[in-house]
C-alpha cells in the first residue's frame, strides 16, 4: 500500500492496541481495506559446505590462508541471502582444507 499524500510504502505501526498502516510524512490508514499484517519469520538456511574429493573439480584462486598462510584455494559460491544481494563467496585452502568465506 502507497501512501495517497507522497506516494511513500506504508508501513505497519502500532496505534495503542491496534496496528495500523503510516507513512513517514505523517499520513496514518485507520481503516484498512482488505489488509492483513502478518509477521513472519523466515528460518535460517543451511549452507552446504565442499568437502573431500570434491573441491578437485572446483576453480583455484590466488588468496592467502587465514591459517597457514598459503597462497592457494579453490573457491565457490552460494546465494545465501535474498535475491537482490551478492552471492557469498566461500574459499577453501589447497593446503590445510580451512574454509572462510570472503566478504568483499
Amino acid at each position: 500500500m502507497f501512501c495517497p499524500k507522497c506516494g511513500a510504502i506504508l508501513v505497519p505501526k502500532k496505534d495503542g492496541d491496534k496496528k495500523i498502516m503510516a507513512c513517514s510524512c505523517g499520513y496514518k490508514n485507520r481503516k484498512p481495506e482488505h489488509m492483513e499484517i502478518k509477521e513472519e519469520i523466515e528460518e535460517q538456511k543451511k549452507v552446504e559446505v565442499v568437502e573431500g574429493d570434491e573441491t578437485d573439480s572446483l576453480p583455484k584462486t590466488e588468496v592467502e590462508c587465514p591459517k597457514c598462510k598459503n597462497k592457494e584455494s579453490h573457491f565457490w559460491t552460494v546465494q545465501t541471502r535474498a535475491g537482490d544481494e551478492p552471492e557469498t563467496k566461500f574459499l577453501k585452502c589447497t593446503k590445510c582444507k580451512h574454509t572462510w568465506r570472503d566478504y568483499s
